[in-house]
């Protein structure tokens, strides 16, 4: 970890965090945000204390203090008890600052948190609406989600950080936070792991990819709300145009059976690649391997953590028009985002991009965009300042 010392506060502070699970071992972006974020302030020699559920409890020799509240294989209603219960606990001193993520596992210790230190919530997305679109549930428990337990949690803290507007629109919007308590600071990416260190053939000679197709590859929690099926049927559109595409599919979820058999019917067996899990240590070799990454997000798009990701290893993104992807893409390529999020759009896209009628960035200039904008050690000292502010 490296810290940016132009915008660095000699004075280092003591910041408390609240988290989810642990980071790789519980993959997902609001995971790795906050593994990102509390190391890279721990490297600008901050004490950095980050509270969570299931987070190791033997010494990992880091340059952060974990405090597990919780296990995350109990019920609900224990890890709730148990993360006041354990918070109660381990109160040593005051900290300057609170930095919370997550409104479930805020909830429990909000009347709890030391007076006069400022609080900033993390809004990664809304909760409660992400869980009405994706999960079979009854109103009351969303509205419990929604207005118990997330407007209560958000009506205690001082200020917010968003990843993008879209977010800070919905966080205005439905939770009624005015605006000059919203901060919108995008997310970053770990530079050094995510970079073009590989050509495109040693990447796919790694994952024993295919070395004579165009390769797409999009990773994905595969969810209705990600848009792998969009994609699927954009491929079954371009197939009589276009006979050397190979699409590889990293993520594992409930859909996972009915993309398979999508795939099956639409006559892409041989087009198409579910790899499952992909051990983080190979996601930076993946997006190498790939000619273009793909993001046919359908809603709730916070921010688009893959897009950077990939344009730091060299691999520029098609997105669709949702969320905070598109405030990534514009400054740079605007061409790369969609028109629509219909598999239609993505076909037209897709086939502009790969029958070369439309010129996409070259893998240097993916990479200067990615450093230049979203270093993590440049956005970290942006939330500090919030932070501490």
């Amino acid at each position: 970890m490296e810290c940016k010392k132009e915008n660095f506060n000699p004075k280092s502070a003591s910041i408390l965090a609240l988290g989810l699970g642990w980071f790789p071992k519980t993959p997902g972006g609001l995971e790795r945000y906050v593994y990102e974020l509390t190391h890279q302030l721990a490297a600008c020699q901050d004490q950095i204390e980050l509270c969570g559920i299931g987070l190791p409890e033997t010494d990992l020799n880091l340059p952060i203090k974990l405090t597990n509240l919780a296990y995350p294989d109990t019920a609900i209603w224990q890890r709730l008890w148990s993360i006041r219960t354990n918070f109660k606990k381990t109160r040593i001193r005051k900290p300057d600052a609170i930095n919370l993520h997550f409104a479930l596992y805020s909830f429990p210790i909000m009347d709890i948190l030391p007076q006069n230190i400022p609080i900033t919530f993390n809004f990664h997305g809304p909760w409660a609406s992400e869980s009405e679109q994706e999960i079979v549930t009854n109103k009351l428990s969303i509205n419990v989600k929604r207005w118990l337990i997330e407007q209560k949690t958000y009506n205690r803290c001082d200020r917010f950080i968003v990843l993008s507007k879209a977010f800070g629109n919905i966080l205005h919007q439905q939770y009624q936070v005015p605006w000059e308590k919203i901060n919108i600071i995008p997310g970053g990416v770990n530079i050094h792991r995510f970079q073009p260190n590989l050509s495109q053939q040693e990447a796919r000679q790694q994952l024993g990819w295919p070395d004579n197709r165009q390769i797409l590859f999009t990773s994905r929690r595969l969810v209705s709300r990600m848009g792998i099926d969009k994609l699927l049927q954009a491929l079954a559109i371009i197939k009589p145009k276009i006979n050397d595409v190979w699409l590889a599919i990293a993520g594992r979820g409930y859909m996972q059976d009915l993309l398979q058999q999508q795939a099956k019917e639409l006559g892409l067996e041989d087009r198409v690649k579910f790899l499952g899990f992909l051990p983080d240590e190979q996601l930076p070799i993946a997006y190498q391997a790939a000619d273009l990454t793909v993001m046919p997000s359908q809603s709730f798009e916070g921010f688009g953590l893959a897009i950077v990701e990939s344009l730091a290893c060299g691999t520029p993104v098609l997105c669709t028009p949702v969320g905070g992807m598109p405030e990534i893409l514009t400054q740079f390529s605007p061409d790369l985002i969609t028109t629509s999020t219909e598999a239609s759009a993505i076909a037209e896209k897709l086939e502009n991009i790969l029958l070369g009628e439309l010129l996409i960035p070259s893998r240097q200039a993916c990479r200067q965009y990615a450093v230049t904008h979203y270093d993590w050690s440049l956005i970290a000292q942006k939330v500090r300042h919030v932070l501490l502010a």
